[in-house]
C-alpha cells in the first residue's frame, strides 16, 4: 500500500509546508498551519495541444449578458441589472446577519417564475429550513431543499431536477470523498469550489455559495476563493443593527462600488428604497452632528457623522472611530491643530457614522472636522444643513465629484444649506456656502 503523504497547510492562504510552522511565511499569520493529507500524484501524462489560434479582437463577435431580474430591486442593482446566466456568487458575512434569510427569499422569487431552485444546507436540516420558509410566507414547488454536503450527492439531483439555480450554505461544510481531509479545510473549499465553478460554467447554472467569515471580517479559507468567483458579497456591520449592508467587493458583470440595503423585519428583509431617511431620521440637535453626503456607485446617501471631544487622562490621548478610516481621522485632527488652531492634543476624538454604514471617500472630511469643532465649542450644525468637501493637509477645502447628485438627495429631504468647496455650480432651493479652507467653514459654528 502506498504510503499517505501528509503537509502542513495555511488555513488563511493555502501556503504548503512539509513541517509545522508557527508562523506562515506567506501571509504573516501565527498558528494557522494545519496537517492535511496530500492528494496522491498523478502519473505524469503526454502534453496535449489545442487547435485554438489566437484571434484578433476585431473580429470576436460581443457577446449579450443574459440577465434574469431576482424580484428584488436592491440586490439586482448589486449585481449590475440582474442575476447572469452561469455566474458563481460568493456571499460572506457574520453569524446570524442574514445571509441564508437573503438567499431563502431570492430562490422563493426565483422559483415562482418557474426557475427550479435547490438550496443545498450542510448545516440545517430540511425541517429547519422549512422552518424559516414558513415565516417568510408562501413557497412554490419549484423550490427544492436537500440537507446534504456531499458535492457528489448534489450534482446528482442537480441532473435529476434539471436545477437553474443552485445555493450552497455554506461552502465550509461541503467536501469531496476524493480528497483526503475534512470539510472546512483549504483543500477541501479550494477543490469544492473549483467544481462548483465546473458546473456553472459547464451546464449554464447560476451558483450562490455562501462563506464564513473569520473573527477579522475576511472569509475564511484561502484567498484563492475570491480570485475564482464572479462575484463576491459582503454584510457589512454586525446582527445588532435592524439595517443590513450589503457591498459588492468584486463583481465581473457590474460596477464594485454599488451597495444593497435592507432592514430586517419579522418577515425576513425587506429592501429599503430611501436609506438617507433611514440614517437621518433620528438626528440629534446636539454638538458634534453634522450631516454629509456620501455617494455609494451609482447611489448618493445622507448620513449623520457625530463627534465626542472628552479631556483625556492618559499620556497619549485616545483616537477612536466607527464607520470611519482611522488614519483619515487622524489627519483631520492634526490639520485641525496646525490649520485652524484648535486645542486637542490633550482632548479624547471618538467619530461615529450613525446607523452602522461605512464612508471612506474623501468627501466627508469636511463633516468630520465641523462635527469635532462643533462639539469642541459646544455650538451645533443646524438639521437643514450639509457639509462636504475634502480637507487638505495646508487646510484648503478641494473639490469633489458628483455634487449636483449630493444636492439633489439633500433637497428631497428638506436641506436648506449646504457648506462645500468652490465648484461655481447653481442650484436652486439649497442656499450654497461655498469655502475655500477649513477657516471659513469653521465660521459657520460661531
Amino acid at each position: 500500500m502506498a504510503k499517505l503523504k501528509f503537509a502542513f497547510v495555511c488555513n488563511e492562504c493555502g501556503y504548503a509546508s512539509p513541517r509545522w510552522l508557527g508562523r506562515c511565511p506567506d501571509c504573516g499569520q501565527f498558528n494557522t498551519m494545519i496537517e492535511e493529507q496530500q492528494a496522491s500524484s498523478l502519473s505524469a501524462s503526454p502534453l496535449l495541444i489545442s487547435n485554438n489560434k489566437a484571434t484578433p479582437i476585431t473580429e470576436i463577435e460581443s457577446a449579450q449578458l443574459k440577465r434574469t431580474k431576482s424580484g428584488i430591486a436592491e440586490l439586482d442593482r448589486l449585481l449590475g441589472g440582474g442575476i447572469v446566466n452561469g455566474c458563481l456568487v460568493l456571499l460572506g458575512g457574520a453569524p446570524g446577519i442574514g445571509k441564508s434569510t437573503l438567499l431563502l427569499q431570492l430562490a422563493a422569487r426565483l422559483a415562482n417564475k418557474k426557475l427550479n431552485v435547490l438550496i443545498a444546507s450542510g448545516e440545517e436540516s430540511a425541517e429547519q429550513t422549512k422552518i424559516r420558509a414558513d415565516r417568510l410566507g408562501k413557497m412554490s414547488s419549484n423550490l427544492y431543499v436537500l440537507a446534504e454536503n456531499n458535492l457528489e450527492a448534489i450534482e446528482r439531483q442537480l441532473e435529476d431536477l434539471a436545477v437553474d439555480i443552485l445555493i450552497i450554505d455554506s461552502i465550509q461544510t461541503m467536501f469531496l470523498p476524493h480528497v483526503g481531509s475534512a470539510p472546512g479545510s483549504v483543500s477541501q473549499v479550494r477543490e469544492c469550489t473549483t467544481h462548483l465553478m465546473r458546473i456553472a460554467k459547464g451546464k449554464n447554472t447560476v451558483v450562490f455559495i455562501v462563506g464564513h467569515v473569520t473573527k477579522e471580517g475576511s472569509l475564511a479559507g484561502p484567498r484563492v476563493l475570491e480570485h475564482m468567483v464572479d462575484t463576491v458579497l459582503y454584510f457589512e456591520g454586525d446582527s445588532f443593527h435592524n439595517h443590513r449592508i450589503i457591498r459588492a467587493v468584486k463583481n465581473r458583470f457590474g460596477s464594485t462600488n454599488e451597495i444593497a440595503i435592507f432592514q430586517m423585519g419579522e418577515n425576513g428583509l425587506e429592501e429599503v428604497t430611501n436609506p438617507s431617511e433611514v440614517f437621518i431620521s433620528g438626528k440629534a440637535n446636539a454638538s458634534g452632528s453634522v450631516i454629509t453626503a456620501a455617494v455609494e456607485g451609482s447611489r448618493p446617501i445622507l448620513v449623520e457623522l457625530q463627534a465626542l471631544i472628552c479631556n483625556s487622562y492618559y499620556s497619549n490621548p485616545r483616537r477612536q472611530t466607527s464607520g470611519l478610516d482611522y488614519n483619515r481621522l487622524a489627519i483631520i485632527i492634526a490639520v485641525l491643530e496646525k490649520r485652524a488652531g484648535l486645542a486637542l492634543a490633550d482632548k479624547d476624538v471618538y467619530a461615529n457614522v450613525a446607523g452602522g454604514l461605512r464612508v471612506d471617500e474623501a468627501a466627508a472630511d469636511l463633516a468630520v472636522a465641523l462635527s469635532i469643532a462643533s462639539n469642541l465649542k459646544d455650538n451645533v450644525v443646524p438639521a437643514d444643513t450639509i457639509v462636504f468637501g475634502e480637507l487638505g493637509l495646508s487646510g484648503e477645502v478641494r473639490p469633489v465629484g458628483n455634487i449636483e447628485l449630493r444636492l439633489k438627495e439633500a433637497s428631497k429631504l428638506g436641506i436648506k444649506k449646504a457648506i462645500l468647496p468652490n465648484s461655481k455650480i447653481k442650484f436652486a432651493g439649497i442656499e450654497l456656502c461655498e469655502v475655500e479652507n477649513i477657516n471659513q467653514a469653521l465660521e459657520f459654528l460661531n
